[in-house]
């Protein structure tokens, strides 16, 4: 059987991080792409949302060479790699540029990822970071009901970034009056904003549900 694909985005503000395949996800059964992307000062937004496009795109194009499944690709990431799996997930015009369209992504599952735009574009403007903004660069902005299953997951709200936890619940709230049907909400009780480790299992459930969906809908 084809396995699976979850395409990886570091976090680091879109200002640092590197590349990196999450240990708690290898020997999973499951294939894992890590990326990188240029980061801010060097490029400005889209810039590096294009950058995360075209690793998708060679990795739908290409998976089946290496015995994966091009329709079991999911986007994942932790922080700015959340909101940029999330935003080519969610505005289907970067997927578009390579033919490829963003609904035939098999789930999109950020990690405290922002769904405001984020706060390095609203730096390149000179907006605070306290000062929410939504607008194209927002996956927020891109709502609708024909977008793959969505699994927010986020820390404590307590504990996380500013309104980390409150922006991923309205995005959820505002995914199901657009009327999609498969948007969830994690709240990683206890955790910050560092909430990979006991988030990664959710991951690897939240794919195998969806795999398992995708089969039953084909018998």
């Amino acid at each position: 059987m084809e396995f699976a694909t979850v395409v990886w985005f570091h976090g680091g503000g879109i200002t640092g991080g590197n590349k990196e395949i999450p240990k708690r996800l290898t020997e999973q059964g499951i294939a894992v792409v890590g990326v990188n992307y240029r980061l801010y000062p060097k490029v400005k937004a889209p810039v590096y949302i294009e950058d995360a496009a075209a690793a998708i795109a060679w990795v739908f194009k290409n998976i089946d060479k290496y015995g994966g499944d091009p329709n079991k690709i999911f986007l994942s990431g932790h922080s700015a790699g959340g909101y940029l799996a999330s935003m080519v997930g969610m505005d289907k015009n970067y997927l578009a540029a390579h033919d490829i369209d963003a609904n035939s992504i098999a789930g999109l599952i950020p990690f405290s990822g922002h769904t405001i735009t984020h706060f390095t574009v609203r730096q390149e403007r000179g907006i605070e970071g306290t000062q929410p903004v939504i607008d194209s660069l927002a996956p927020l902005y891109h709502v609708r009901a024909d977008a793959p299953p969505l699994l927010l997951i986020t820390g404590d709200r307590e504990l996380e970034l500013l309104g980390r936890y409150e922006e991923n619940a309205y995005m959820m709230r505002m995914m199901k009056v657009a009327g999609h049907k498969d948007t969830r909400i994690y709240e990683m009780d206890g955790y910050g904003h560092g909430m990979t480790e006991p988030a990664f299992p959710l991951l690897i459930e939240e794919m195998r549900r969806v795999v398992k969906m995708t089969i039953e809908d084909t018998h």
